[in-house]
């Protein structure tokens, strides 16, 4: 039954997620692991959702907003995903190049040039989607077992990472927060569930075994990978006040503790996120925009196909213009993607309400949940608005 939710996980845990959570360590300490907490319980509430959606309707989730609500919606909700994806792509192209620039050396750029290359590859797989879930659901495991060793290593301050489970906000630390809630509570990620589910053939029967077996494990390993990188990164850059504005300086997280050994788990971490999360952003921006133009909602047709090849080539074309401050770069790309979220949150409630749900219809607590969720969503939305037009 495992799969769908994990490869929404690989997606939810990327560069972009592992560099917030490092600034938000080094610079706030524990402060600010309750927003991991708080957002991966709303991340496994709409995945949910997004599954019940997937066994529920007789066609794809954005064919179904088609029907329901209307053609322009469908494609408008289509569009943008596929804009987070673009944002997305920079973080994973960033990301993969310099962490096996870190491990193998070489120039970053040539190993996102190999990377991107070895991903088209996979999504040229007939089987495609199966293909994905299986490389990603193994790349998930390792690096779980590489974040627990490094949380290990750091010897934190377990008594201080529990107070931070406590709601506060840093002063300075409201983009941050914002980028982590984009990268954590991952409404794209969400979103794309219902075609996993649909591929993977699950249905009503399922249901109960799916949430036990994938959305909930799915959903909570890349919250628990997130929070245990702020632990070891407040626990070591913590402890001298360092900020992680490079790469070098993100890889130094673990030099104190562990000298080249540290450096080299750190590295293997930035480039499996950056990897694993390459391919389920590229198969999910394909499927969904592919789907949104009437192309199909296969990984493995033509239009997606196309699309993806487009979301890789952005990534490559990005990170060659802007080299300058790669890490602030990854960040504000994530930042961003909460302007589309609002959007697919509330689809997603909506659709979840339809009558031809069934018993999968959402109920009272279900809602009261998702309203909470949709509100964090447009608050950090503005949030954001407001602090760039500042």
């Amino acid at each position: 039954m495992a799969g769908p939710a994990f490869v929404v996980g690989a997606w939810q845990f990327g560069p972009g997620n592992l560099a917030s959570a490092v600034q938000a360590g080094s610079s706030y300490g524990y402060a600010l692991i309750w927003v991991i907490v708080v957002s991966t319980l709303l991340m496994i509430f709409f995945t949910d959702m997004s599954v019940r959606l997937g066994m529920g309707s007789p066609v794809s989730l954005i064919q179904s907003i088609k029907n329901e609500l209307g053609r322009p919606i469908g494609v408008l909700a289509g569009i943008g995903v596929f804009f987070i994806t673009l944002m997305f792509s920079v973080g994973n192209a960033v990301g993969s190049g310099l962490g096996l620039s870190m491990l193998l050396g070489g120039a970053p750029i040539l190993w996102t040039i190999v990377c991107t290359i070895v991903v088209f590859a996979i999504l040229m797989f007939r089987n495609v989607y199966r293909v994905v879930e299986r490389v990603l659901i193994a790349i998930v495991a390792l690096m779980a077992i590489g974040f627990v060793v490094s949380a290990i290593i750091a010897k934190p301050a377990w008594a201080q990472a529990a107070a931070g489970l406590w709601p506060a906000m840093p002063s300075g630390s409201e983009i941050l927060v914002v980028a982590l809630v984009g990268t954590n509570f991952s409404i794209n990620a969400a979103f794309f569930t219902s075609y996993g589910v649909k591929e993977r053939g699950h249905t009503r029967a399922n249901y109960s075994d799916v949430t036990l077996v994938d959305t909930i494990p799915g959903i909570l390993a890349p919250g628990i990978m997130t929070a245990l990188v702020i632990v070891v990164a407040a626990a070591v850059l913590g402890r001298t006040g360092q900020e992680a504005s490079t790469i070098n300086q993100l890889a130094a997280i673990f030099q104190p503790l562990a000298g080249p050994v540290g450096s080299a788990l750190f590295a293997l971490g930035l480039s499996g996120s950056a990897f694993s999360s390459m391919i389920a952003n590229a198969t999910a921006g394909g499927v969904m925009l592919s789907d949104a133009l009437g192309g199909g909602p296969s990984a493995g047709g033509r239009t997606a196909r196309v699309v993806s090849a487009v979301i890789l080539l952005w990534g490559i074309a990005i990170t060659l213009v802007f080299q300058g401050s790669p890490v602030a770069l990854i960040i504000t790309a994530q930042a961003l993607t909460v302007l589309v979220a609002p959007l697919l949150g509330v689809l997603l409630v909506v659709m979840s309400n339809r009558r031809f749900l069934g018993d999968l219809r959402n109920r009272w607590w279900h809602n009261l949940v998702a309203v909470i969720g949709v509100v964090a969503i447009c608050a950090t939305s503005v949030r954001l608005v407001t602090s760039l037009l500042g």
